[in-house]
Parts: C-alpha cells; structure tokens; sequence
C-alpha cells in the first residue's frame, strides 16, 4: 500500500522486533533476524543484510507457513508424549480393571438381587465401570482405542446426529446447523467420530453457561468442503489430499483465553469446577481426530466465542475399496458352559487366576502360562490337544503375535484369541497371514469373555 511506500523501513515492522535487529545488527550480525509486519501481527518475516560498498542489500524472507508448522510440529510432539504416558498408564488401569470386574462377576453371581451383599457390590461395580469410561478416553487421547473405519457422509452423519444434540443441549441454547455441499468421502469410526462432536457441543454449551443471556446462547455446527490451500490457510498445515472435509463448532461464549490455547487439548486440563468434569472432553476429541488421519485446532472468533474445526482427509479409492464391511454382531449365547482346552497366557496373575477358574467354573480344562517363553513350551508339549489359545498382546519377552507365529505349528487350527489395553490396529499388521484369530479390549468381565469363549 502506498503508506508503506512513504514510511520508513523501521517502522514497517514491530518496535520490539525493530529493537533486536538493530541491537545484532550492530554486533555485527547478518541474520537471519526475526520480524513482525505491523500491518499482517500473523506474518512472520527473517531479515537478512550484506554491507555493499557504503550501502547494504537487504533481504526480507516470508516464514510464516515455516513457523506455523514447526509450531504445529512442536505442540504434537509434546501431545505425543503425553499420549505415551496416559496410554501406558491406561493399559495398567486396564488390568487392574480387569481383576477388579472379574471377580466382582463372580461375587454378583454369589450375591445376587435380594443378598444383603448385593447394593454394596453394585456400587463398586458401578464406580469400575466409571473408571473404565476413564480408561477408554485416555486410550483415545493416545490414540490406542480399536477403531472400526467406514466410509461416511458427514453431511448424513451430523445430520442425523443433530437431532440427538438437541436434546442434549439445555433448552435455553439454540442449536443453528449449515451443511456444505459435495462433502468428501471420510474413512472413520462413525461411533467415535459421533463421540467427538458430541463432546465439542457439549463444551460450547458449558462454555456460554453463566456468561450469556438467555436467547442469545446458539451452538452452531458447519460442514463445508475445503481444497487443500484452504485446509493449511484454516490452519491444518500438513494437510496433503486434495479435498478435506471441515467439521466446525462454535458458541457465542467468551471464547478461549489466548494463555490457554496450547493446553486446551491436553488430558485432565480443565477450567470448570472440581466435580464438574474430568478434564477428559477436549483430550478425547483430539486423540479420536488425529487417529482418524485428521487435525483439530481452536479460533477465537471476531465478536465473541469460540469455534473448534476438524479436518478429515478426503479418502482414496483405494482406501474405499480395502476397507472392510463392517460384520453384523453375533447374537450371544445364553448358556455360557462349554467343554475343550484353553492355553491362556497372561502375564498378569491376578487376571490369569481369576479368568482361568471362572472359565474352569463353567466347564473347559484351563492351562495357565505366565508368559511367552512358558506357553510355547505348553503348546508344545500339548501339541495338537489345545482346542484354543487365549493371550495378551504386550508380555515381556515373547509377546502375543510372535508367540502365536512359533506356536503356530502346535497349535494347528485352533483358534486364537487375544486381550489388550491397546488397539486391535497396533498389532493386526502382524497377524495378516493369520487366521481364526480375534480380538477382546481390555478391562472384560467374565460374562463377556464367556460369550466370546463359546
């Protein structure tokens, strides 16, 4: 612009930027030197000089699309490490979990509705349940949750789902929805995606709660169809298939104090009240956001509010035609009894003592092994006589998958059946030779594991 041809060259840009060049460049400094545009406070320039006789040569570099993604880099590395965290402390809660519901299964059958007993063991039952709802959001955030993928229509998906929020939202909160048109097609798990939005709408209500006006509390939800220049100007830098799909929501709250925008993700932060929230909403949304290939950020808006904006990459034919039909669900057995031999490895005792008598309760000879190394041996050593191998995936030493590649061999067709914390995908790469092989997440009772048994 024309004022920026008549001002001087100093005060094009930020005093304190201006303060530091001068300072190195009297030091004797060539840069690169960091600036900021007075005019654009979101670009980003490096400054270089070259004495040239008794003038000097000055180049200005844009590094805006730099910074952002080092900054983008830079916050998912640390989310990185903290997903390593809460997920390994999510698998150890799983087993805890696990002993904890299983032998509670067997008092519940002891003590049934009438027994003295009976209100006392259902609260704890209801609490382990809790703390497994804990445990399957920190899994989320770390991005360990098993994920069904499927391709779907977003503008079907929240369309039907709106009608559900409705009535989630409290009555003084209207809920506006504008769908885009020719929306990609995602690959995703429909559930959790569903699980996302919800818990975004559910913060935008809380967020206006006490700091709007009656009539004037509105959760907007928007789809849109974005190329890939809009998806990095919208601030999904990485972004690399042509076509993205945006999910947005926004309130009309106070939006997000600037001081809180890099943690607002992070697990157990929150800013409501003790008792009012595990701190695990946001977290979850993340973690289900970046499994699914996608990226999640947060804007203040002009005016008022926040807006939380999910971007999903437009699937690939290929993708379209590797990804499974989801199978129909089983209808599961009354009568849990059973007959044959069960391997079942385990290298956390009180779950392997627990599972092996209660499935020795309703009728199957069990054969107990603490680890890799001592299953193969029993597989071995009843080579041909073992009707199913039950196993954890993550065992010091020989884990699951490469246990079942050695014993293979002894075990015949025998079908396998693993249990972990962890997701089915982070070790189903493995297993691609395999068959008769499935899978069971962590925390399980016995009823379900009795079910799946038969």
């Amino acid at each position: 612009p024309a004022s920026a041809r008549d001002a001087a060259f100093g005060h094009l840009f930020e005093p304190s930027g201006v303060i530091e060049a001068k300072a190195k460049l009297s030091g004797g400094s060539s840069g690169p030197i960091e600036l900021v545009a007075r005019a654009h406070p979101d670009r980003m320039l490096h400054l270089y000089v070259a004495p040239e006789n008794d003038k000097c040569r000055v180049w200005l570099f844009d590094v805006s699309s730099q910074k952002s993604m080092e900054l983008q880099l830079s916050q998912a590395q640390k989310m990185q490490a903290v997903g390593q965290l809460a997920g390994g402390v999510a698998h150890d809660f799983n087993n805890l979990l696990t002993a904890i519901q299983m032998q509670l299964s067997e008092l519940l059958e002891r003590h049934p509705v009438g027994d003295p007993s009976y209100d006392g063991l259902n609260q704890i039952r209801q609490t382990a349940i809790r703390a497994a709802d804990l445990v399957r959001k920190l899994l989320a955030f770390s991005r360990k949750s098993t994920v069904r993928r499927e391709r779907l229509d977003l503008g079907e998906l929240v369309g039907e789902f709106a009608v559900l929020l409705r009535r989630l939202l409290r009555e003084d909160v209207r809920l506006e929805t504008d769908y885009g048109r020719d929306l990609p097609v995602v690959l995703a798990d429909k559930s959790q995606l569903e699980t996302a939005v919800m818990n975004l709408a559910v913060n935008a209500r809380d967020a206006m709660r006490g700091v709007v006006e009656a009539g004037d509390a509105i959760v907007t939800i928007k789809t849109r169809r974005l190329t890939r220049d809009e998806a990095r100007q919208m601030g999904w830098v990485a972004a690399e298939t042509e076509a993205v799909a945006l999910i947005e929501v926004s309130d009309t709250g106070t939006g997000v104090p600037p001081e809180l925008l890099d943690k607002i993700f992070e697990p157990f932060f929150t800013t409501k009240a003790v008792n009012e929230g595990t701190g695990m909403g946001l977290a979850t949304v993340y973690g289900i956001v970046e499994q699914a290939g996608g990226h999640i950020n947060v804007i203040n808006l002009e005016g008022a509010g926040a807006a939380f904006r999910i971007f999903l990459p437009e699937a690939a034919e290929a993708e379209l035609a590797e990804t499974p039909v989801i199978e129909k669900v089983i209808k599961a057995p009354r009568d849990l009894s059973g007959a044959g031999r069960i391997l079942f490895v385990e290298d956390e005792a009180a779950v392997r003592g627990i599972a092996a008598r209660l499935l020795r309760q309703r009728g199957y000879e069990v054969i107990e092994a603490e680890d890799g190394e001592q299953a193969l041996e029993l597989a071995e050593e009843w080579a041909g006589q073992i009707d199913m191998m039950i196993s954890d995936v993550i065992m010091p030493g020989l884990d699951g998958p490469s246990l079942l590649k050695k014993a293979r061999q002894y075990l015949g067709d025998a079908p396998v059946m693993f249990i972990s914390g962890y997701a089915e995908s982070d070790f189903s790469d493995l297993l691609q030779d395999e068959v008769g092989v499935s899978f069971l997440p962590k925390p399980l009772d016995i009823k379900t594991l009795a079910e799946r048994v038969k």
